[in-house]
């Protein structure tokens, strides 16, 4: 025994893009078994040590564990022919942002447990964010799912789908936004003359080098930029920037809030009903 988790056999992945992708590589660098684990995918496209084949005529017995990973959207045109190869016994985990766990159920009515899972890309290099949701996962099923996504990074279970949706509104769209923000102080140091390769590395340590300091120290952001920032100095005055009336908070709330608002249609999308109206988040 090696104390690491162990895969249901089998698995399915139905669908394997960015997402389903970064899990899989974040389980192969944990060292976790992944000889459990069938891929369908149209494509039929390889995957290092995954088995991988076109279609679920081709995948075999009924999984233990299904996680979808295909684009919510290709939910009415997946379920119908999926729901036939499921059994009571199993476990269908979704990673299908937005379809909430009744859709689910409805799609998938002669399945086990139904779980909602909400990770981030960095589950890759097993530094990600993963959010759980299930509204009928007994604590045996929820310690199973919760032991193989703790080998990804920071796992949580969430007591209600809305809490489900903040955190993936923040954690699962986080990246693309740090992203940004390491690209833009990457492009202020090319304005100020610096070559391109040297800015980008010096934007990407900067921001990796303050969050490890913040991780390891458990130090809170607002002491980190006091420290950094002496009065009437020159981080002072880049700080009265972006403090001026809240500017920066503004900005990623209305982010976040355009990326929550998206959740909520892909929700209305998956019941079938188009949204009544607007929904106003700002």
């Amino acid at each position: 025994m090696n104390g690491l988790p162990t895969l249901p056999m089998p698995t399915w992945f139905v669908g394997c893009g960015n997402m389903g992708g970064a899990i899989l590589k974040g389980w192969q660098a944990a060292t976790i078994d992944l000889a459990p684990v069938t891929v369908i995918r149209p494509s039929g496209g390889s995957i290092e040590g995954v088995r991988v084949v076109a279609n679920l005529a081709q995948a075999g017995p009924p999984p233990k564990l299904v996680v979808l990973a295909f684009k919510p959207q290709q939910l009415d045109a997946i379920a119908p022919e999926l729901r036939q190869r499921l059994s009571a016994q199993t476990i269908v985990v979704s990673l299908l942002a937005g379809v909430e766990a009744r859709t689910l159920r409805e799609r998938f009515p002669g399945a086990g447990k139904i779980v909602r899972v909400m990770p981030n890309l960095p589950v890759e290099v097993r530094r990600g964010v993963v959010a759980m949701y299930s509204e009928d996962a007994d604590a045996a099923t929820q310690e199973k799912i919760g032991e193989i996504f703790a080998a990804l990074g920071f796992s949580l279970w969430t007591t209600d789908e809305e809490r489900f949706a903040a955190i993936g509104a923040v954690a699962a769209a986080g990246p693309a936004y740090v992203a940004r923000f390491v690209g833009a102080l990457a492009k202020a140091a090319e304005a100020r003359g610096v070559s391109p390769e040297t800015s980008a590395i010096i934007a990407l340590e900067t921001v990796l080098g303050t969050t490890w300091m913040a991780a390891t120290t458990n130090e809170d952001m607002e002491s980190i930029a006091k420290r950094v920032a002496s009065p009437k100095g020159t981080t002072q005055a880049g700080l009265d920037v972006l403090d001026h009336d809240h500017v920066l908070d503004e900005l990623v709330g209305v982010a976040i809030a355009a990326a929550a608002r998206r959740g909520a249609e892909l929700a209305e999308e998956a019941r079938g009903a188009p949204l009544e109206e607007p929904v106003r988040l700002s």
